[in-house]
């Protein structure tokens, strides 16, 4: 019998189209991580986390959940929170919704050098994120279920990066020296401009006017709508004031209250 014969052919393994789509996103993510892993931060940046490699088991849960082809809006956040994302890998990550609305599960390891005053507990963090609080609390109000939002809608950060001083005060991409925030920017800037070509998402809402700004500027050469909504951090004394009514007027002013209640879209962008 010639030998050909006894070869028996591997079976293909099926990949399942929105398995595909998330590890294409992850991918992207990675190649962002992988560029900006040489970056060094001079003083007051005293230590730097990526909770997309030390939190990669509850991040990969998230986008395989939620992120998928054919969503027509990102909310675009600006980096990780010091008792969100930084915990738990989840962008504006409160844990409480974290564990308990998205029901996202997974163990956080260590970042490599951990600040004395931001240690990491990952899911067991018990310190409300506000703005996460806030944000996520908005979405599970107006949708129910995680699932209704999700439908058209996701939730990315713009920088993976968390940047604190000695102290362990946070500070954000804005407040880092011209020079060194020009190149984080730069490779940010790029990283959006990809994920949203993947995703195909035709609206950006920055949560804040920084994320609105850099999103301008990534997608300039796109047909991408691009608004914003007031950031629900409490540093904000307008958004201590009724963040939730301010959000809701907004966004229905703008026309997206029907795409993060999955209801009656327009059928010009569905």
């Amino acid at each position: 019998m010639a030998a050909s014969a006894l070869i028996v052919p591997l079976k293909r393994r099926k990949v399942n189209a929105e398995e595909e789509f998330c590890d294409e996103f992850l991918k992207l993510e990675d190649d962002l991580c992988k560029k900006l892993s040489p970056l060094v931060f001079s003083s007051p940046i005293t230590h730097v986390y990526n909770p997309l490699e030390y939190a990669r088991e509850t991040h990969e849960d998230y986008v395989k959940k939620y992120c998928k082809a054919g969503q027509k809006v990102l909310f675009l956040g600006m980096n990780p929170g010091p008792f969100g994302m930084a915990q738990n890998g989840v962008p504006f990550g409160d844990t409480k919704h974290v564990i308990d609305w998205l029901e996202i599960k997974g163990s956080v390891e260590k970042p490599v050098r951990e600040h004395p005053k931001r240690l990491i507990h990952g899911l067991d963090c018990t310190r409300a994120e506000v703005s996460g609080s806030r944000l996520w609390g908005f979405f599970q109000e107006h949708c129910k279920s995680p699932e209704t939002f999700f439908a058209n809608c996701f939730i990315h950060n713009y920088c993976p990066l968390v940047f604190m001083k000695s102290s362990g005060k946070n500070v954000t991409p804005p407040q880092l020296p011209k020079k060194e925030r020009e190149t984080l920017l730069e490779l940010c800037d790029k990283s959006l401009a990809d994920v949203v070509k993947l995703m195909g998402v035709k609206i950006v809402v920055g949560v804040g006017k920084f994320a609105e700004e850099r999103a301008q500027k990534a997608l300039k050469d796109s047909n991408v709508e691009i608004y914003s909504i007031m950031h629900p951090s409490p540093a904000s004394p307008a958004a201590n004031s009724g963040w939730n009514n301010i959000a809701l007027t907004k966004l229905t002013d703008l026309d997206l209250m029907c795409y993060i209640k999955n209801e009656h879209l327009n059928p010009v962008l569905s």
